[in-house]
């Protein structure tokens, strides 16, 4: 099978530093309007790598995202939104990225080169056959992220990963492998773009429809999200007005006294 490295083809778009403002902003959104048509043709093999986390997750395992520079950190963020947003365990959906939380805001050169480091990372969390490990980079030819799914599939862990090349190393080492192909980006080789985008909608929709699955939502309310500040307490007062018909004192009241949303839905008694 042929591998066309489609994201590091040529921009059909020439002579960018003559162009005006708003001509520059116009052709990229014409480009990333092209993303979710992309994801769309991918949500069979999305839909089959989901099933099987939920499947693991129900029993107690864990999903892991390993990435490196822009790939990295989206997982990464998804990862660290998973305890607000869900109410779930900091252990239960884990971000790794090559060179460690240092490279979440800074470069580190080579870090992404290593073909032993991501297996070492994930040994540091004890993984297993329990758990989940999906490797997220645009080109797919990441040795970071590729040596560290071999490695997995080895030792009998399901694999996963997010790539935006056909045929790339990634996709042909993950087990249930989602591939966007965005084709060229708007700034020749720039994958934070089109690449990056379509990454983090297919990270949405992996962990919500997870946590979906795993009954961390009700209705369609984040009934388990934390409640860490005051944005997120008064979002959680509002679902209780809408659901019990009380007044924002109760509700709030109720909500403090019982630390989420499911738990005063489930002991609240009317009158």
């Amino acid at each position: 099978m042929d591998f066309i490295k489609t994201t590091e083809q040529d921009s059909k778009y020439n002579n960018l530093e003559d162009m005006e403002v708003l001509e520059l902003l116009s052709k990229i959104n014409t480009e990333d309007k092209t993303v979710p048509l992309a994801v769309e043709k991918a949500l069979p093999n999305i839909e089959s790598l989901i099933k099987q986390i939920v499947t693991k997750l129900k029993k107690g395992g864990r999903l892991f995202y390993i990435g490196a520079g822009t790939s990295g950190r989206l997982g990464v963020v998804d990862a660290s939104e998973c305890p607000p947003t869900f109410g779930v365990s900091n252990s239960l959906v884990i971000g790794l990225i090559a060179g460690g939380d240092k490279a979440i805001r800074n470069s580190v050169e080579y870090a992404e080169d290593s073909k032993e480091q991501g297996w070492i990372d994930l040994q540091k969390h004890n993984i297993s056959n329990q758990d989940v490990v999906i490797g997220i980079a645009a080109s797919g030819t990441t040795p970071y992220v590729v040596s560290t799914l071999k490695k997995c599939n080895d030792e009998g862990i399901i694999t996963g990963c997010i790539t935006c090349n056909q045929n790339s190393p990634l996709a042909l080492t993950a087990a249930y492998p989602i591939v966007v192909v965005v084709g060229p980006e708007f700034l020749t080789g720039s994958s934070r773009m089109k690449a990056g985008t379509a990454q983090k909608l297919v990270l949405n929709m992996i962990s919500t429809t997870t946590m979906i699955q795993l009954g961390k939502v009700k209705g369609n309310k984040m009934v388990d999200m934390q409640l860490s500040n005051t944005k997120l307490l008064d979002r959680g007062v509002k679902m209780l007005i809408s659901e019990l018909n009380i007044d924002y004192n109760k509700a709030e009241t109720l909500l403090k006294n019982h630390g989420s949303v499911r738990e005063v839905l489930k002991n609240y008694k009317h009158g």
